[in-house]
């Protein structure tokens, strides 16, 4: 069986982005879109197993996205993702035909465990957690990191900031999204410590060649496969 599919479908940059990180630890392939008539040109193409669907979106709302999915023939899970909080607005939702329906703010937390509900009972599931670039490997079940097959002992910090960036292989990870992510909270005006620790994780799992951590200048930092 292989890696179970989830699409996240959400305007709000940060938002899609600490959903799909937090999914991605859960072992899921995640890929994004920022719009109704991109969620279903990526559902398409990805078919994905469970879709987090925002209704507010900039073009059209997320019941019109699953009205438009459903008569394709697309029957993934859908779990609405909305600041609406009325009764009418859930019954409307889920009468639409969405499974589940998570409101703004809403814990990562659950989300992921309504997503794998989701899934079970589909009757598929999570791959393993465990991530490869290059010859950089981190399993996230034993939380153990590797580079060229030599262990790397991380702290908890700097293994949370490593995961960070390796569910988010080729992406550019801005500061605000590492906090938000490693340290849950805003730390304003203290990018600092995001150096410190990106500095100590270098110097554990990116001595050799290649280089797999970017400094993107005045954005983030971001990891890549060599070459």
């Amino acid at each position: 069986m292989g890696t179970s599919r989830v699409l996240v479908v959400d305007d709000e940059e940060n938002i899609s982005f600490l959903v799909s990180s937090a999914l991605r630890l859960e072992g899921l392939e995640v890929r994004m879109a920022d719009t109704g008539r991109a969620a279903i040109e990526e559902a398409e193409r990805f078919a994905p197993d469970v879709i987090v669907l925002d209704i507010m979106l900039p073009d059209f709302d997320g019941l019109e996205v699953l009205r438009r999915l459903r008569a394709a023939g697309n029957d993934a899970a859908v779990l609405f993702l909305t600041a609406r909080q009325t009764t009418a607005d859930k019954v409307r939702g889920l009468t639409a035909g969405g499974d589940d329906y998570i409101v703004k703010p809403f814990a990562l937390e659950e989300l992921t465990a309504r997503v794998q509900v989701a899934l079970r009972r589909r009757g598929v599931a999570a791959a393993p957690a465990r991530y490869r670039v290059g010859d950089l490997e981190l399993d996230d079940d034993a939380h153990r990191v590797w580079r060229g097959g030599v262990e790397a002992h991380l702290s908890a910090t700097e293994f949370k900031l490593l995961r960070c960036l390796m569910t988010n292989t080729g992406r550019v990870v801005t500061r605000a999204q590492i906090l938000d992510h490693v340290w849950e909270y805003d730390f304003d005006g203290e990018s600092a410590i995001i150096e410190s620790f990106i500095s100590n994780v270098r110097k554990k799992v990116d001595t050799v060649e290649p280089k797999l951590i970017h400094t993107v200048r005045g954005v983030g930092y971001s990891i890549r496969e060599p070459g």
